[in-house]
């Protein structure tokens, strides 16, 4: 079987992609990822076959638009305004951004590059022929070829928010480049989505009408050194310091704008409560926070899924990758959230019971550590996290995703 995937230009988008792809391979299939230049040495080092084709989407551009646009409808939940669309800087004013002249200038660029990435994704399918294609929420150019060509489609979630969500927190974009229309299939609307691989647990279960294909979270956060063999044990037992992990985004700052970094406060909070504390980040966010206390131990870029089973508590921006990776650990979680898609993966969390959520804008030390404190001592919070693991594993695994994917191809 030839499975054709494509994927945004945003490498967390398709993490959660990956163990499928393993899978597929393992099982003897055919796996072709199709991408942006800027993804091929990722998804490459991920061990899949990339075909750089792809163009189009500035994902943090299209994510700093949404912002701007819920400013605009006053729903924009932060007391300051969000970044500036194009530049990411802060705004004083809404009126810094003139989204008619975006629309006609930068915007018309952008769908012209998409329109291409869509033709060229069309065109080597017509050539490779493959039998399904999974693609990402944001990658429609996937979902494109399949319904040209007839072949079966599911669009892969990569975290609690699904495709049907309110308008402001879409995570599939619209077609601006037309191009679902020029090939004859009319506009673009959700009706499209054939179906939807969801890695989540049934209690989170994503805003999603098309049916669903349920899986296992299998977490990949990227190739990295593991750390030594103190911070792969079990958490510290009782009297012992508790361990906590403070994980940061590896470009919000990007999307969400300068006061989005919130590492250096945090730092100062958590080491205020008497713990263990690992903070893993980029090396340029690491970087800017600048000396640490003697306590606190950094990590750059230490991949999640290594650290995440041996602490007490993980700390974070609301990322799904972070997310389902504490999930998968069964290890309860602090949001402190910059963006829609993150408060409301942070409320579906925290609803189950197995977190606490902050906005970042309430996110001051003292609210942080009662939060912290509130976690640690309540041990409903790890009951919960540790039956919502349970709910991810018995989900069926990604080889066993496999054999239903191979009779939907066949069917």
């Amino acid at each position: 079987m030839r499975v054709m995937f494509t994927v945004s230009s945003w490498p967390t988008h398709y993490a959660s992609l990956v163990p499928l792809g393993w899978a597929l391979q393992a099982a003897g299939h055919e796996v072709r990822v199709l991408c942006a230049p800027s993804q091929t040495d990722s998804v490459a080092h991920a061990g899949l076959t990339p075909v750089p084709v792809l163009d189009g989407l500035d994902v943090p551009q299209w994510l700093r638009l949404q912002y701007y646009e819920e400013a605009r409808q006053g729903i924009w939940p932060y007391p300051w305004l969000p970044p500036h669309p194009v530049t990411g800087e802060d705004m004083a004013a809404l009126d810094e951004f003139d989204m008619a002249e975006y629309r006609a200038t930068t915007g018309a660029e952008q769908a012209a590059r998409a329109a291409r990435g869509f033709d060229a994704a069309l065109a080597l399918a017509r050539e490779w022929a493959p039998h399904l294609v999974l693609h990402d929420p944001v990658s429609l150019e996937g979902l494109l070829a399949a319904r040209v060509l007839g072949v079966p489609s599911a669009l892969c979630l990569w975290g609690p928010v699904g495709p049907h969500e309110p308008e402001h927190m879409r995570v599939v974009p619209d077609d601006h480049s037309g191009s679902f229309a020029r090939h004859g299939l009319g506009a673009f609307h959700l009706g499209m989505i054939e179906r939807v691989v969801d890695p989540c647990p049934a209690t989170l279960e994503p805003k999603a009408e098309a049916p669903r294909l349920p899986v296992r979270y299998v977490p990949y956060n990227g190739g990295g050194h593991a750390p030594d063999v103190s911070l792969l044990s079990a958490p510290p037992g009782p009297g012992a310091r508790p361990r906590i992990l403070l994980t940061w985004s590896t470009a919000l700052s990007m999307i969400s704008g300068p006061r989005s970094y919130a590492l250096p406060g945090l730092v100062r909070a958590l080491e205020g409560v008497g713990c263990e504390l690992l903070v893993t980040a980029t090396a340029r966010d690491l970087a800017a926070l600048g000396p640490v206390p003697d306590s606190v131990r950094v990590l750059e870029r230490a991949p999640l899924r290594l650290l995440a089973p041996a602490c007490d508590l993980i700390v974070h921006h609301g990322g799904s990758g972070s997310t389902l990776t504490s999930l998968w650990a069964g290890v309860p979680q602090l949001f402190l959230t910059f963006a829609s898609e993150q408060a409301a993966t942070a409320t579906r969390v925290a609803t189950a019971g197995a977190a606490r959520h902050l906005p970042g804008h309430q996110a001051d030390p003292a609210t942080v550590r009662a939060a912290v404190t509130e976690l640690l001592q309540d041990t409903s919070y790890r009951r919960s996290a540790t039956a919502l693991r349970e709910e991810m594993f018995s989900r069926p695994s990604p080889a066993e995703l496999v054999t239903t994917l191979e009779a939907l191809a066949a069917g």
